[in-house]
């Protein structure tokens, strides 16, 4: 990343992404099935407004409004044709932002999954895929972001297509899977995999963590998960959602509060996390709670399943019944392993 990213970076010890984007602008008027990405030159005051949102709430790092602004998914809206012009339009609306906070705030080029499924699985190959995420991020380049950041995936076909796409733009890139599926992303990878493979590709991000999923929970047991096994080099990434999301009154609702949250980012802290920042239910509230929660905060050793548990609640398939399963049924192996070394 820039100089001045790593020097702010290194100065301070860790830095604080943005909220969500995507449950902002349906706030905003977005209905179910529209293409956020076509509110870049529809409606740039609403979008300049979450992140205006975010940078008021303090955080140092906004990402553009460029999720499933690639080919493919812009396809579904009649507007594949348009994924560099979107992309540079989402760049430009939050570089305006933060060109004007009166502090140094950093914009990180979004880049979602292309909602198709690559070899072996699928029919995208991955030559098609990374050109698609190429154009993408030259337009986020074009208008003004200082590094990509590729998040969202489940596939190490797709991340790694995402990143050498990201890369052809010659900024930074961050990649970050979401783990949601029992531990593990949509197709089956655990944390620690997703970590040695995006850390082995040709042109390897600077920063690896994890995004989205079940909530607070799910993540810093994934982002904890990393930060066993991170490399001292390496900037770890976690960026959770607001809990997960409740139809109430006619309107999705997520569980998690602020406080919850502020409880996250601390344990985000204490599992490695350098950048922490909100998904999915994140606003402006919910991530100056963050921001607070983190001034003077000395990060301490990282958390096991069991604490991150009592402290953000379980999910669905972890709770403190299973995680008592699961050290029951190590335990044999860990007095085998003593043994060995004479203990």
């Amino acid at each position: 990343m820039s100089n001045s990213f790593l020097e702010i970076l290194n100065e301070r010890g860790y830095l604080v992404a943005d909220g969500a984007m995507g449950t902002s602008l349906f706030k905003r008027g977005l209905e179910t099935g529209d293409a956020p990405e076509l509110w870049n030159i529809d409606h740039p005051e609403r979008v300049a407004s979450v992140h205006q949102e975010f940078v008021d709430a303090g955080c140092d790092i906004v990402l553009t409004n460029s999720f499933g602004g690639n080919s493919y998914r812009l396809k579904l809206h009649n507007a594949q044709d348009r994924a560099f012009e979107l992309a540079e339009a989402a760049a430009r609306i939050a570089r305006d932002v933060a060109d004007k906070a009166g502090r140094r705030v950093f914009v990180g080029g979004s880049i979602g999954p292309s909602g198709e499924l690559l070899e072996p699985n699928g029919p995208l190959t991955f030559e098609q895929a990374r050109d698609a995420f190429a154009e993408q991020a030259e337009g986020l380049a074009q208008g003004g972001a200082d590094f990509m950041w590729v998040e969202t995936m489940s596939s190490r076909e797709e991340v790694a297509a995402a990143v050498a796409g990201a890369a052809v733009a010659g900024l930074p890139v961050v990649a970050t899977m979401t783990f949601d599926t029992a531990g593990r992303t949509m197709m089956g990878v655990t944390p620690e995999e997703a970590y040695n493979h995006i850390r082995s590709l040709a042109e390897p991000p600077i920063a690896i963590g994890a995004n989205c999923g079940l909530g607070a929970t799910e993540n810093i047991v994934s982002v904890a998960a990393i930060g066993k096994i991170a490399a001292p080099d390496t900037i770890v990434v976690a960026k959770a959602n607001c809990g997960v999301p409740e139809f109430k009154d006619g309107e999705f609702q997520y569980t998690g509060t602020p406080e919850l949250m502020a409880d996250y980012a601390r344990l985000a802290r204490d599992s490695g996390a350098r950048i922490i920042g909100g998904c999915c239910g994140s606003d402006g509230v919910v991530m100056k709670a963050i921001v607070e929660a983190l001034k003077g905060y000395a990060p301490k050793t990282i958390p096991e399943p069991l604490d991150v548990v009592r402290r953000l609640g379980p999910t669905t398939h972890l709770n403190e019944e299973e995680i008592a399963k699961r050290e029951a049924g190590d335990e044999p192996k860990r007095r085998e392993r003593r043994r060995r070394r004479g203990n």
